[in-house]
């Protein structure tokens, strides 16, 4: 039987790119007729939007399988784009935190939710908010790795080395098999000094944990979500569609599996 190899995609500092990661990489997936599940835990909802779902129409959400109101299929909605699937986000997931506080096992709640849905795809990919809580615990122990998006700047590695012991803890406690996939170096300024300095330090620090691809600082990146369509859709000539492309090939080889 298929089952998904689910990867969380997760940095506690907002405006990394996890959210542009988790469309595009999605996306770019998907075009190799890969089946692709993208689970949206952030209640800003932007990989939802940024698939072009109307948040105030979607009936079933995450939210709902997280309550037990549904199925996890029932909350499953399909995107423009064939074999990308999406778990949508609501403003309600905002509540979930605070009305699982005292509930037995709440860590292991997303778990539950892909073990019942993943046979159905290849990649499920789980877009974090930008913080540790309880949203973000439930996907890294529902995951069994993840892709850290770390833009090129100044306190990259800080950032990274909180993050690696956060992980630590919770490989001891709930996941000892959660893995780094790889880290992600974004928005790539080629012009800027500073950039160039932040990559040799990830590298050097990380070895072979780092991508080899690189996500540049590209404006049609950042304009495509205010479309509703991933980079592929919105200009699949541009830097950033390649470099998500790039992106894939390198998921989909390594090891020699698909």
């Amino acid at each position: 039987m298929r089952m998904a190899n689910t990867i969380a995609i997760v940095n506690q500092k907002g405006g990394v790119g996890k959210t542009t990661t988790a469309i595009n990489l999605g996306a770019s997936l998907a075009l190799a007729e890969k089946d692709i599940l993208i689970i949206d835990t952030d209640p800003q909802g932007n990989s939802t939007s940024g698939l072009g779902i109307d948040r105030e129409g979607i009936g079933k959400s995450l939210y709902d399988a997280y309550a037990g109101r549904c199925a996890p299929e029932e909350a499953v909605v399909p995107t423009a784009i064939q074999h990308l699937d999406i778990m949508p986000s609501t403003m309600d997931l905002l509540g979930v935190e605070i009305e699982l506080v005292g509930k037995e096992g709440r860590e292991g709640l997303l778990a539950g939710i892909v073990r019942d849905i993943k046979k159905e795809y290849k990649y499920i990919l789980i877009d974090c908010p930008p913080s540790l809580g309880l949203l973000s615990l439930n996907a890294l122990v529902a995951a069994r790795s993840v892709i850290v998006p770390v833009q090129c700047e100044y306190y990259a590695l800080e950032g990274l080395s909180l993050l690696t012991r956060t992980l630590h803890r919770i490989r001891n406690s709930f996941n000892p098999s959660l893995e780094i996939r790889g880290i992600l170096l974004t928005m790539f300024d080629t012009r800027n000094s500073l950039s160039h300095q932040v990559v040799e330090e990830v590298r050097n620090h990380f070895g072979e944990r780092v991508f080899k691809t690189v996500i540049p600082r590209n404006v049609t990146l950042a304009e495509a979500p205010s479309h509703g369509k991933p980079i592929m859709l919105y200009d699949v000539r541009s830097p950033g569609a390649q470099s998500y492309l790039s992106l894939a090939k390198e998921i989909l080889n390594e090891n020699g599996v698909g």
